[in-house]
Order: structure tokens, then sequence, then C-alpha cells
């Protein structure tokens, strides 16, 4: 499984390289914030796409580890604790987003399509033969992998601000998910005690690689996953040729 450790490794070093995530301090205030407020939009479609998911899953033991995940995003079923989403929007008022353009914001084609593509390719998971494995790769790769490599990059720009003068964290969503969503042990030595999100999932999607074809399975869901992210951020690479090349 070391192969597939590899060929996953080389897919998240390519979108970290991505230049609109790698370039993310070098965005206008304006251009991040509008970033900023489109990837909501994709944040708000995580509950869903786990949902679907959910609904397709045969596999007991991975249906257990994504009905977990997605409880945990509404934490107190009273309504006495803010939801992740909600932990989001405080991030984002603290970052300088106003409620006027939480109002105002709409998301763009390409977001939509970013969003309505991942739940065509749920579908188109769910009624494969390799259904199980193939929907509990999506959710890994890009609903944690993927999104723990995204806020590791908005962090760095975040950090000043969501940091307070007394070196405390202040960020309810952003940090979090960065750690507790990563890829933190690879797919050979994941086990049961492990704690982010993917590592959990991965615990059973290995149990899942035992024929030749579901390996090709997990390597397509996982370049179909990167496309999904990568054609979100490259409505943004405008943004980038309007500041030109960083300087040396």
């Amino acid at each position: 499984m070391r192969d597939l450790d590899e060929f996953e490794d080389a897919l998240i070093e390519r979108f970290r390289q991505h230049p609109v995530l790698a370039g993310t301090a070098r965005l206008p205030d304006a251009d991040f914030t509008a970033l900023l407020l489109q990837r909501r939009f994709v944040s708000l479609a995580f509950t869903p796409s786990y949902d679907l998911a959910i609904d397709l899953l045969r596999d007991e033991a991975g249906l257990r580890i994504a009905r977990a995940i997605l409880r945990e995003e509404y934490p107190d079923g009273r309504g006495h604790t803010p939801s992740h989403r909600e932990d989001m929007k405080e991030d984002l008022l603290r970052l300088g987003v106003t409620r006027e353009e939480l109002v105002a914001s709409r998301p763009t084609e390409a977001t939509r399509r970013a969003i309505e593509d991942a739940f065509e390719l749920i579908a188109d998971a769910g009624g494969s033969d390799d259904a199980d494995l193939r929907l509990l790769t999506f959710l890994r790769f890009w609903g944690e992998v993927l999104v723990s490599v995204e806020y590791e990059h908005l962090w760095q720009r975040m950090a000043p601000v969501l940091t307070g003068d007394d070196g405390r964290n202040r960020s309810r969503f952003y940090y979090p998910h960065y750690v507790h969503d990563a890829k933190a042990h690879p797919l050979t030595t994941v086990s049961l005690l492990s704690a982010t999100h993917s590592d959990r999932l991965a615990t059973r999607i290995s149990r899942l690689l035992t024929r030749p074809e579901s390996r090709d399975a997990f390597r397509e869901t996982e370049e179909r996953a990167l496309h999904l992210k990568t054609a979100f951020y490259d409505q943004f690479l405008p943004a980038l040729d309007r500041v030109g090349a960083p300087q040396p």
C-alpha cells in the first residue's frame, strides 16, 4: 500500500503548489475576502455531501465513521452550542468580513460547478462496483485531506488577525479544521486510535483496498477530487495576475 501513499502524497503536493494557494499572501484584501466568501459556499456543501454519501454507503463500519464525523459538525443537540458553520462565520467576522458582505455574497458559476460536480461524483461513486471504497475515499480526500491543505495556506494569511496579542489562537473554525482534518499517518499505519478525520476514514479504506481494481478506483477517485478543488481555485488566478509575479 506504500505505492498508494506515494501517489496520494504527490497529489497533495500538487494541490499545495496551486498558484492561488501558494500565493495567498499576495492576494489583495478584497480578493482574499472574495475567496473566503466563495469558499464558504463549498463549506456549506460539506454536510449535504456527507449525507448523500451516507445514503449510498452499505459498509457498516464505514457508515459509523461517516456518521460520527457528520455529527461533530453539530456538537449540541439542544441548540446551545454553535455549529461548525457558525464558527466559520465568527472567524470571517473577526477577519473583517462584514455581515453586509455575507448577505450580498452569491456563489459564482465556478463555485456552483464545484459543488454540483462534487454531488455528481458522489452519485457516480454510489453506482459503481466499488461504491463503498469510492465513497469513503472521496469523503476523506475531498472533504478532509485537501481541506486541511487549503486551510494550512489560508491560515498563514489569517494567523496575524486571529492570534491575539497574548499569543492565544482565537480561530474557532479554520485552524481547528486545519488540524483535525489532516492526513497524520500513512494508509499503512493508521489505527482506530488515529485522531484526525482523515485517518479515521483511512482505517476503513485501507481494509477495502484488497483487490487490484480497488487500487485503480482509489486513484481515480482521488484524481477527480483534486480536479474539483483545483477548478475552484482556478477562478482566482486573475487576481494573482493583477498583482504580478512575486518579488525575488
